[in-house]
């Protein structure tokens, strides 16, 4: 016995007490678990949340702006007549009277200010901001909607092919039986003298044949179960149990599909939020160019160490920190960057040209999805007239079976062709299983290409 048929044996013998099953799962419950368990689901779930925040920070920039601030500072105070650039915020304007000589004795001082800035007229610009928000929440939705539609998709088809392996780890558990029963037989004739010693050797390789069989069903079954489990969320066992929901009793009722259904196509709408996100981004980068009119208000008060009457020096910070004057300013302010024309003509052209581009990958993806839906129409009517037919080969594979049977019984016909029948019906009774399954799975796929999953599930039962 080589190394290899020890490790299948060895294999063939511990698979049954590993292969345990619980709980039935049928397959809309494998669809809810899978959208509320699944990491990449449950991640796209967040994004659309996290973009539905967008829109409320967008939203706020109805708001006025107001700010508060409170300043102790201890410098000096040496001041000269004339003007200075700012240099954005980075150049101090130190406060003081002029004076002859520098005095480079320091005062504490305090300033406490109040700003509000509302920008009541806009001209469309929080408003475009909004819209952009709005559409790329509906994109968020969209790309949740096509993953959530194209996972389930892949779902259903695992769980076919988990089904179909599951039938055929019976089929070579029937197909194994039946050899074991035949070799007994035959080793029985043999010992009799009734049959030559090679029946017995030919018999004993199709027993070991049929359970390599066996052994490479149950990987099958098992190795679909795990990437089951995985796409359902990981929280079931790692062999499942799955009703079969009369899979292999019905076949499939043909369905009428065409194009003008692919607009609802979840792949079509999410490309159709692309093109409509970029749409409203041009908008408002476009908007971003016009002014604003603001209603500007403030109220500060300051305190100094240094007198605003004698101009005398006080070190301690007390006197810096007492308010010695008091202001107030209100009006409106309009504000407009001309220049910034330059750069944000450029911007919205570049945005345009994305614009282009999403539509031009849309109706790439109406061909592509037109293209599937006829591919899939054709495989599934190919698929269904197969499964009509697999009943037929499987009767006429019996009847040959039992034929042979009895022809090798009475001596009419020798051991190889028997075994022949044999493996004719045990393919046929795969067939058939295969047949039935890849009828549902044609389904799916028209039903994927449709963008419509209710195509399917609405058949099952």
């Amino acid at each position: 016995m080589t190394k290899i048929l020890k490790y299948y044996l060895l294999l063939f013998f511990i698979l049954p007490y590993v292969v345990t099953y619980g709980q039935d799962y049928n397959l809309n419950q494998l669809l809810e678990k899978a959208k509320s368990s699944y990491p990449v689901i449950k991640a796209k779930q967040y994004e659309v949340r996290s973009a539905q925040e967008k829109v409320g920070f967008a939203r706020a920039d109805y708001l006025p702006n107001f700010i508060l601030a409170d300043q102790y500072t201890y410098s000096t105070s040496n001041n000269l007549e004339g003007a200075f650039y700012p240099n954005e915020g980075t150049t101090f304007a130190p406060s003081g009277g002029i004076r002859q000589d520098n005095i480079y004795k320091g005062a504490y001082g305090s300033y406490t200010t109040a700003i509000l800035d509302w920008k009541v007229v806009n001209f469309g610009k929080v408003s475009a901001g909004i819209n952009a928000a709005k559409a790329e929440k509906s994109k968020a939705e969209k790309d949740y909607e096509n993953e959530l539609f194209q996972h389930q998709v892949r779902i259903a088809d695992l769980y076919l092919l988990l089904l179909i392996n599951q039938q055929l780890k019976r089929v070579q558990e029937f197909n194994l039986q039946r050899a074991k029963d035949y070799m007994n037989t035959i080793n029985a004739r043999v010992a009799a003298g009734l049959k030559p010693g090679v029946d017995s050797s030919l018999a004993h390789a199709e027993y070991t044949k049929a359970e390599l069989l066996l052994l490479e069903s149950q990987r099958n079954e098992l190795s679909y179960g795990l990437k089951l489990k995985e796409l359902s969320g990981g929280e079931m066992k790692d062999t499942l149990s799955i009703d079969t929901m009369n899979f292999f009793k019905e076949l499939p009722i043909p369905i009428i599909t065409d194009n003008d259904n692919l607009k609802n196509a979840p792949s079509l709408r999410l490309y159709q939020s692309f093109r409509d996100l970029s749409k409203a981004r041009s908008i408002s980068i476009k908007r971003s160019f016009y002014p604003s009119l603001s209603i500007v208000g403030t109220t500060w008060a300051r305190g100094s160490g240094i007198s605003r009457k004698t101009n005398e020096y006080r070190t301690d910070f007390s006197s810096g920190v007492d308010y010695q004057v008091f202001n107030y300013l209100a009006g409106v302010a309009l504000k407009w960057n001309l220049t910034s024309y330059f750069k944000i003509h450029r911007d919205y052209e570049s945005e345009m040209f994305q614009y282009d581009k999403y539509q031009l990958l849309y109706d790439a993806q109406v061909l592509r999805q037109s293209r599937e839906l006829k591919d899939s129409e054709m495989q599934f009517n190919v698929a269904l007239k197969q499964a009509q037919l697999s009943p037929v080969q499987l009767e006429a594979a019996r009847a040959a079976f039992e034929q042979a049977q009895i022809r090798y019984s009475s001596g009419l016909t020798d051991l190889p062709t028997f075994t022949q029948s044999l493996v004719t019906l045990n393919r046929a009774e795969a067939d058939n299983y295969i047949a039935y399954s890849n009828a549902w799975r044609a389904l799916l796929m028209k039903a994927a290409a449709a963008g419509d999953l209710s195509l399917f599930l609405n058949q099952v039962k």
